[in-house]
């Protein structure tokens, strides 16, 4: 199953750190050509650096996602180096803490542009190319915070992550004429090196909430990825699918507990 990513031109935004790059390397195990775009070069290079060793083709490439000149550029990129564009991974994302009470409208404007935005013109870039060909497939990565569930310091985040989805839909219907499809994974609480100077502690409280009592991993959310990018998905399209070892099911603490008494 999901052979049909061997060999494919794929683009992974915000692929130098957690789930974007733990997209790039399950996508070049299974033989296909990644290019990893993040806002450093320096970053960017070491994971090609990772992929390669472990015998997967991928090149580095440096653009900020909010920027359409960079994003027209990461096409060409991908068009020249790799033959064109099969998938588009739109990755990219930032989740910096404020309060309401103590966000600027530039923090708002700085998260939107780069979740949000950067979604869209990632999206719209890569277009040209994948019509060329006749088919593509864009996955997007959203959140369940924001559509599903709510947490304090993330409004702005929360946002961005509902607003993908409302771009999702009415996106997935346009595109559907050109044989492209659309759709996007929702991660729950991840472990990513975000997450490794917090301590014990606070890692054993944030799986607590989860029913399956361990956070995700990157590969979690990159083979559900995989398979809305393969072949074998191209029935679907407009959709979402949660991987959150359950995360979103208990309607309180209590149920929690009691599945721990069971």
């Amino acid at each position: 199953m999901l052979t049909s990513i061997a060999g494919r031109s794929v683009i992974v935004t915000g692929a130098s750190k957690g789930i974007g790059k733990g997209i790039a390397r399950v996508f070049a195990s299974k033989g296909a050509k990644v290019l990893v775009v993040s806002r450093h070069q320096a970053e960017a290079e070491k994971t090609v650096e990772e992929i390669k060793k472990a015998g997967g083709s991928a090149s580095a490439f440096a653009a900020d996602v909010s920027q359409l000149a960079d994003m027209e550029k990461m096409a060409e990129a991908a068009i020249s180096r790799q033959g064109g564009i099969d998938i588009l991974c739109a990755n990219a994302g930032i989740f910096p803490a404020a309060k309401i009470k103590d966000m600027t409208p530039e923090d708002f404007d700085n998260v939107i542009a780069i979740n949000l935005k950067g979604t869209f013109l990632s999206i719209k870039a890569c277009l040209p190319a994948m019509k060329k060909k006749g088919k593509g497939r864009i996955v997007i990565t959203s959140s369940i915070t924001g559509p599903i569930t709510g947490y304090p310091g993330w409004t702005h985040y929360g946002a961005s992550k509902a607003g993908q989805l409302g771009f999702m839909r009415t996106a997935a219907i346009e595109l559907a004429p050109a044989n492209i499809t659309v759709n996007a994974v929702m991660p729950g609480n991840i472990k990513t090196e975000g997450l490794d100077g917090l301590g014990p502690d606070y890692l054993k409280k944030m799986s607590a909430s989860v029913p399956q009592g361990r956070l995700g991993t990157v590969e979690d959310i990159a083979y559900a990825a995989l398979f809305f990018a393969s072949d074998e998905a191209g029935y679907i399209t407009g959709q979402t699918m949660v991987i959150d070892g359950g995360q979103i099911l208990p309607e309180s603490l209590m149920a929690l507990e009691e599945m721990l008494a069971s």
